[in-house]
């Protein structure tokens, strides 16, 4: 059997039988032919009735005879399109990925979409579900996580298996870069038992979603569920022996590593995962682990700045000419811009923290933060006092907006505290410091400095407060 007829017999299997058959019975009359003349001697008037009134699916080789004496084909019957149609619709497709994963994330969803509206014309569901697919990853890409969201929620009711796996690890995904940490979690566990049900563990897609939820149980400061899941992983994916199931497993156990503060061992994985993915095409992901090494480097207790240079420089080029979102992006300069700082390149950094900024104008999100952060570091170490204060304020109302906190959003914190004290401004540390606690989960009581109890100084023997 030909790809062709394997594709024509695999939509025979899942196309109604009601709307089949209403093509051959419209295709008949409109050829002015008797359902005798269409069963000629090869099948009964009754089957070729059954067929039309939808009570009977014909075989490939039955429809293959009906539709040579309507003067038609096969894929006209089955999809609503001709063969040619459909083989537009899937260069259109192939076209608006080609685009997104260029980094042209406007042209790929105007192409999708474009593709998709056909694709909902006829018959191809498989279409249907791919070209939703690109549109939401386009939406991703150009930073509107509420709207992929959508299409990634509606899409995953609607699919099953890989696709929905692979739908899974995106939306979840999205959950998590929106701050929504609970629900990016609900969504692998969402899937989970489908995945078991199908035996379908033992895939890359399976242990990526598995990664995926790790990045969120970090986030929410369960390190030790986190560090579980990247364990299983590892040994799952080593079984495995798939090299991109074994680099995303050594990947997220590195960022788990070095949540714990464990920074050698998270450079060793992160350094084993980014070998595994250079065997493979997978440019983004190569490019985003090439960020993380690169920030692993600055977090050795003798930070190497020019080793992590050499990896964040590059990965920067890279992402921009992949799928990326601006999201990524943006945290590849902020990273940058630090390993600039402390390379002793602080004008360069202010030029790549700028630039970060403006990939979040407007929005209230942990990432554009992060971004005024590196942006406020930066004017320190060029001793714009002034300035740097005026975007340390900007940073901290972007942090007190966050509508959902974690451990993240805490180091946020407690960097911008840093910052204060080095411009200073202790009351301004103290503010952030007490943020960072909170965010943490700690209780931060507020005392009234009337209740305070005197106290003898020790030294001079003179009553004080505390």
């Amino acid at each position: 059997m030909s790809h062709i007829d394997a594709r024509w017999a695999h939509l025979l299997g899942t196309v109604d039988p009601a709307v089949l058959g209403s093509r051959v019975r419209a295709a008949r009359v409109a050829q002015g032919l008797s359902q005798a003349d269409l069963a000629g001697e090869a099948y009964s008037v009754g089957y070729v009735s059954r067929i039309e009134s939808g009570n009977r699916r014909p075989t490939l080789a039955a429809l293959s005879v009906v539709s040579e004496r309507l003067g038609m084909e096969v894929s006209e019957l089955l999809a609503g399109a001709s063969e040619e149609e459909v083989d537009e619709i899937r260069l259109g497709l192939s076209y608006a990925e080609l685009a997104l994963e260029n980094g042209e994330a406007v042209d790929a969803e105007h192409q999708a979409r474009a593709a998709l509206a056909r694709a909902e014309g006829v018959s191809l569901d498989e279409l249907k579900s791919r070209g939703r697919f690109v549109v939401a990853r386009s939406l991703e890409a150009m930073g509107q996580l509420d709207d992929a969201i959508r299409e990634y929620e509606a899409l995953l009711a609607d699919v099953d298996g890989i696709e929905a796996i692979k739908c899974g690890i995106a939306l979840s995904r999205c959950y998590r870069e929106a701050g929504d940490l609970a629900l990016a979690i609900e969504v692998g566990d969402r899937i989970r038992p489908d995945i078991v049900a199908s035996g379908l563990e033992r895939t890359d897609e399976a242990v990526q979603l598995a990664m995926t939820v790790a990045m969120s149980y970090m986030g929410r400061g369960d390190l030790n569920r986190a560090t579980r899941i990247c364990a299983e992983a590892i040994e799952l994916a080593e079984e495995m022996a798939s090299p991109a199931a074994r680099s995303a497993a050594y990947w997220n156990a590195s960022i788990a590593y070095s949540e714990r503060g464990q920074t050698q061992p998270a450079l060793t994985l992160a350094t084993r995962a980014l070998a595994l993915l250079g065997e493979g095409q997978d440019t983004r992901n190569l490019a985003r682990l090439r960020v993380e090494l690169g920030r692993l480097r600055l977090e050795l207790d003798v930070p190497d700045p020019s080793g992590a240079l050499v990896q964040l420089e590059r990965a920067h080029e890279e992402l921009r000419s992949t799928s990326a979102s601006m999201a990524e992006i943006a945290w590849a300069e902020v990273v940058l811009a630090h390993a600039l700082v402390l390379d002793g390149q602080p004008e360069k950094a202010l030029d790549v923290a700028i630039t970060a900024r403006a990939a979040n104008p407007g929005q209230v999100s942990l990432g554009a933060a992060e971004a005024a952060l590196a942006h406020a570091e930066a004017l320190v170490e060029l001793g714009r006092e002034d300035e740097a204060l005026t975007v340390c304020g900007e940073a901290r109302d972007l942090l007190a907006a966050q509508t959902e906190v974690d451990r993240w959003v805490a180091q946020a914190w407690c960097e911008l505290a840093e910052l204060y004290d080095a411009l200073g401004d202790d009351a301004g540390a103290h503010r952030a410091f007490k943020a960072a606690a909170s965010a943490s989960g700690l209780r931060v009581r507020e005392r009234d400095s009337r209740a305070r109890r005197p106290r003898q100084d020790a030294e001079h023997g003179v009553a004080t407060t505390y």
